[in-house]
C-alpha cells in the first residue's frame, strides 16, 4: 500500500468513526426523547406520589423491554455498544413509536427492521391515487424483496383476495410458493417461480446480512420443497419485462404484459403494472374491475 493510499484509509476510517458517534449520539438524544414522553399509565405501571422523572425512568424502560438495565444506561450515553434487532424491536414497541418513530430508531441505529414492510414511504396518497388512476389495469407497489406494499383493487382480485391476506404475508414469493389460490391462478406456475428465484438471489446479492431478507429465505426454505429446488439451482436474473397468462377465478384467462416503473434512481421499490395483450384480455380486465367496484359497495 502506498502512502498516499495509507492517508486515504486513514481519512476514511477517521470519517467513519465520526458519523458512529453522531449516530449514537443522536440515538442516545432520541431515545430519552422518547422515554420522557412516555407516561407510566400508558405501560401499565403506577405512578406513585414521589415520582420527579418526566415520562418513564432508564429501569423502567429496560424491565419493560426485557434488557439490562446498565445496558440500557450505557445507550442512552451514547456508548459504543452493539444493538440486536431483536433489542430495537423491543423498544420500539416500549417507547411505544409509530412506523416513522420506528424506522428513524433502526436507522440510527444503523440495523434493518426485520419486521415485514407493510407500510413504505415510499407509498404517498398521491402514488396510491396512481394506482386507482390505472385501473381496470392491475397495478401494484413492491419492494425488491416482494413485499406487496400497495395496490389498486383489480390487482385486488388478480390471483386472490389479496384483502383478505394478512398483511404480513403480502408477499408474491410467499404467495406463489404457498398460497393454492395464487398458485392456481398463474398458468405456467413452475416457470414463474423459477425465474422469482433466481430473481429473488440476484437482488439479494446486496441485502445479504439484513435480518428481513433472512427471515424470507429461511420462511421460504422451510414452507417450500418447490422453493428449496428452485433456489439450490443458484440461477440469477435481472429485471425485464414478461408476458404473463392468469387463470383468474371470476372472469377467466388473462393475457397481460408485466412492466416494472422504478420509484427511485437504485433498484428498490417499483410499481408493477399489467397491461392487457389483447382485447379479450381488456374486456376481462374491465369485467374484474367491475367486480372488485361492486364488491367494495357491498362491503362498505
Amino acid at each position: 500500500m502506498t502512502q498516499e493510499q495509507t492517508v486515504r484509509t486513514a481519512s476514511a476510517a477517521r470519517h467513519d468513526g465520526r458519523e458512529s458517534e453522531i449516530r449514537r449520539h443522536e440515538l442516545a438524544a432520541f431515545l430519552r426523547h422518547r422515554r420522557e414522553h412516555v407516561t407510566p399509565e400508558q405501560v401499565g405501571l403506577p405512578r406513585g406520589p414521589r415520582r420527579r422523572t418526566p415520562g418513564l425512568r432508564r429501569e423502567e424502560v429496560a424491565q419493560l423491554a426485557a434488557v439490562g438495565v446498565t445496558w440500557y444506561t450505557w445507550l442512552e450515553q451514547a456508548r459504543d455498544i452493539h444493538v440486536s434487532v431483536q433489542v430495537l424491536d423491543a423498544l420500539a414497541r416500549t417507547l411505544m413509536l409509530d412506523p416513522s418513530e420506528r424506522t428513524h430508531l433502526f436507522q440510527l441505529a444503523g440495523a434493518v427492521d426485520p419486521s415485514p414492510a407493510s407500510k413504505c414511504p415510499s407509498v404517498t396518497p398521491a402514488l396510491q391515487a396512481v394506482l386507482e388512476q390505472l385501473e381496470p389495469i392491475p397495478a401494484c407497489v413492491q419492494n425488491s424483496r416482494y413485499d406487496i406494499l400497495a395496490y389498486n383493487r383489480t390487482y385486488g382480485m388478480l390471483l386472490c383476495d389479496l384483502d383478505a391476506v394478512p398483511p404480513e404475508d403480502r408477499n408474491c414469493m410467499i404467495l406463489s410458493y404457498t398460497h393454492e389460490e395464487w398458485r392456481s391462478s398463474i398458468v405456467h406456475l413452475k416457470e414463474t417461480q423459477r425465474l422469482m428465484a433466481a430473481r429473488f438471489r440476484a437482488a439479494m446479492a446486496g441485502h445479504l446480512a439484513e435480518p428481513a431478507w433472512k427471515m424470507l429465505l429461511k420462511r421460504l426454505r422451510a414452507e417450500s420443497p418447490d422453493f428449496n429446488e428452485a433456489w439450490d439451482r443458484h440461477e440469477v436474473v435481472g429485471a425485464r419485462t414478461k408476458r404473463k397468462e392468469f387463470r383468474n377465478a371470476h372472469v377467466g384467462r388473462i393475457t397481460v404484459d408485466h412492466t416494472d416503473l422504478w420509484l427511485s434512481p437504485e433498484v428498490g421499490p417499483r410499481m408493477v403494472t399489467y397491461v392487457p395483450a389483447d382485447e379479450e384480455s381488456r374486456e376481462r380486465l374491465e369485467k374484474l374491475h367491475a367486480i372488485a367496484v361492486e364488491r367494495g359497495r357491498v362491503g362498505a
